[in-house]
């Protein structure tokens, strides 16, 4: 009884750190080379200001600084990641952490708000 008690928290405890680890390190290597075909795209970065403030600023604020409890997108962290890591968290989302998922908004439209947020700050 005691060793299948010590068994359960144990993968208890596996599930909460895999739920804790940060969404760019769940991300799959697969998704991780994912390219992004807008990258380079003053269209699409504007388009992705414009998808940005409809889907995200609510939460990550207009200017992308972050709410109480909600992470700031103007980190270095944001501007490092591959795009197909970003791509792969708009996808999935996080519900554990409050990050719905963005799988309704379509593939082109996920790839612009990634184009806006790894454009230059203030773009």
């Amino acid at each position: 009884m005691a060793r299948g008690l010590l068994c359960l928290l144990i993968a208890a405890t596996i599930v909460w750190a895999g739920a804790r680890a940060s969404l760019i390190q769940r991300a799959s290597q697969r998704a991780t080379e994912k390219r992004n075909p807008f990258e380079t795209s003053d269209p699409a970065r504007r388009a992705g200001a414009k998808l940005y403030a409809r889907e995200c600023a609510a939460c990550h604020g207009e200017d992308r600084e972050g709410r109480k409890g909600v992470p700031p997108l103007k980190q270095p962290e944001v501007f490092q990641t591959s795009p197909g890591t970003l791509f792969w968290i708009l996808r999935n989302g996080d519900m554990f952490h409050g990050m719905p998922s963005f799988a309704h908004v379509p593939d082109a439209q996920k790839w612009q708000i990634i184009t806006y947020l790894q454009g230059k700050p203030g773009q």
